[in-house]
């Protein structure tokens, strides 16, 4: 039974310290491979080094499709709204990063519709101005990602072992809570056993310590 509030005290320490843990902010590279006719994210994240600092930001899009020279501006967002400025992306592409701040960390963005006229390099320019008590300070940080359109989906050998031990890591679980939770009944019924016979032992002894008494009153008459 210790075993088992041992396990609920830590669940529950986790639980209370996961929200500080989900707060925090971790740089993923993006997908690469979209596929004809589905959504795909481009994922572009950029963490401040502190926190803590206040800052305002605003990022830029750009496209450089198949045997293009240059990039084109395709999208402009600054909380709390976003421009199309590329009509190959009008009612395609929308905002898929941070929400309800100026302070933006996230600056993903989802195409809704693929189609092979969206491969090609994306460029993801960062502009941020972080505020201090002196003085502000504006920097730039600009992300490439290489896009490629296939018309269908190429499993890779790592999301496939990922998703075996996933299954494999669930069913682990699943046995230990099991085999916690027959340990853990086969304890209290122990427990109400011994506690069942350790009455009838009282009772027992009760009942002689009694019809002793009663043959010694009789005796004495």
């Amino acid at each position: 039974m210790a075993q088992v509030m041992d396990y609920w005290l830590v669940l529950l320490l986790c639980l209370m310290a996961a929200p500080s843990c989900w707060s925090g902010c971790v740089e993923v590279e993006s997908e690469t491979e979209a596929v004809v006719g589905h959504e795909f994210k481009i994922r572009c994240i950029s963490c401040k080094k502190r926190g803590e600092t206040v800052a305002k930001t605003f990022t830029e899009w750009f496209f450089k499709g198949e045997g293009m020279e240059r990039f084109d501006e395709i999208l402009i967002y600054q909380w709390p709204r976003q421009h199309i400025l590329d009509q190959r992306f009008e009612g395609r592409l929308k905002w898929n990063g941070s929400a309800h701040s100026e302070d933006l960390q996230d600056m993903s963005v989802v195409i809704t519709n693929v189609t092979h006229e969206h491969q090609g390099e994306y460029m993801c320019r960062v502009n941020r101005t972080l505020t201090f008590d002196s003085h502000d300070y504006n920097t730039n940080v600009t992300k490439f990602i290489q896009v490629v359109v296939v018309d269908k989906a190429n499993r890779d050998t790592a999301s496939i072992v990922s998703e075996i031990m996933m299954y494999v890591l669930i069913v682990v679980l699943t046995i230990w809570l099991v085999v916690e939770m027959i340990y853990c009944y086969r304890k209290i019924a122990a427990a109400g056993e011994e506690a069942v016979l350790e009455n009838a032992s009282d009772y027992l002894a009760i009942t002689s310590e009694s019809k002793d008494n009663c043959l010694g009153v009789q005796a004495q008459e």
